[in-house]
């Protein structure tokens, strides 16, 4: 039976509900404000948003649809505003103009601790017969080849995000 750590589920459901309110309160728009424009909002899983290059790269493909930067909330976040006579521009631009998120996602983290784990399972079962492995052993080559692959897997994640 596995152990599910309830608190942290808690924690990270109150978080995202802060996050929504925050949202919600600052995006208090008249009519007025409204017609004829359209918002979103950018989030990243990992804390792109901090450097303010990584913001200008985020920014200038945004803006390829028409999309202007309203405001930073974090460093996961960022609100973006464009009229929505600017729609004819998603032909010509590089990216989704609607997508909501940048950077890897959480399946990559889901991925990489699968992989880690599969590798700890494999290392305990060569080691459990005598505490070394001769080198010619197929199983040796499949886990080095599985660290190589977590190694390229986490280094192009990282200049993802």
């Amino acid at each position: 039976m596995s152990y599910v750590p309830t608190g942290a589920i808690i924690a990270a459901a109150a978080a995202k509900k802060r996050r929504e309110q925050e949202e919600e309160k600052t995006a208090q728009y008249k009519s007025d404000d409204l017609d004829g424009w359209e918002f979103k909002i950018v989030r990243a899983y990992s804390r792109k948003f901090r450097s303010a290059e990584q913001i200008e790269q985020v920014r200038q493909e945004e803006a390829q649809s028409g999309w202007e930067m309203v405001e930073k909330f974090d460093d996961y976040r960022l609100r973006f505003k464009r009229r929505v006579e600017r729609r004819s521009m998603d032909t010509h631009a590089q990216t989704n103009p609607y997508r909501t998120t940048v950077g890897g996602g959480p399946g990559l983290a889901v991925a990489l601790a699968v992989g880690l784990a599969v590798l700890g399972a494999l290392a305990a079962i060569f080691f459990a017969e005598g505490g070394s492995v001769e080198v010619t052993q197929p199983w040796t080559l499949i886990t080095v080849l599985g660290i190589a692959v977590l190694a390229v897997a986490a280094i192009a994640a990282k200049k993802r995000s």
